[in-house]
């Protein structure tokens, strides 16, 4: 699935580990590899396939996580077909099961809607760690998954268009 179409897809789903579920509400799209269909310079996949991202390019519904700044797990979601890479990273989420755990694993959060609030926080509030890298996310018995909710729709904006101010 093309990025941008498996971003607004995940939008609303919601991703459980164990005892705590996130819904998702702010993601971001990454293309892949020059040679895809999609190619993102921004990607960690944009100047090709690495022990690192080569779960990008396997089939999609896959975790694809890494730790950034050395000291955040970042969550992501491939999308493309099997030997395109593209992946959708998770910026944020709302905690709807699991609370206390979540807030075990995020202390220095003042409020419960900071609790998987940026790419960091998401992974932590879920536990999600570097091993659980190329997780099956929609396989019902995975220890980590991803629930689709329903489709949210866009639209062009009422009322706005040429000469509006």
């Amino acid at each position: 699935m093309e990025p941008l179409a498996a971003a607004r897809r995940l939008l609303g789903a919601t991703m459980r580990s164990g005892p705590v579920a996130v819904r998702i509400v702010e993601v971001e799209a990454y293309g892949g590899d020059p040679a895809g269909p999609w190619h993102d310079p921004a990607a960690h996949s944009g100047r090709g396939r690495t022990p690192r991202n080569a779960v990008m390019f396997g089939p999609p519904g896959m975790l694809y996580v890494y730790f950034s700044y050395g000291m955040h797990t970042c969550v992501n979601v491939t999308s493309g077909p099997d030997g395109i890479a593209s992946a959708v990273l998770l910026r944020a989420g709302e905690v709807i099961e699991g609370h206390e755990i979540a807030r075990s694993r995020r202390p220095a959060a003042r409020a419960d809607i900071d609790l998987a609030r940026g790419p960091g926080n998401f992974g932590s509030a879920l536990g999600i760690t570097l091993p659980d890298y190329g997780t099956a996310l929609f396989d019902p018995a995975a220890s980590i998954r991803v629930e689709l909710g329903p489709e949210i729709t866009d639209s062009a904006a009422i009322g706005v268009g040429p000469g509006s101010a």
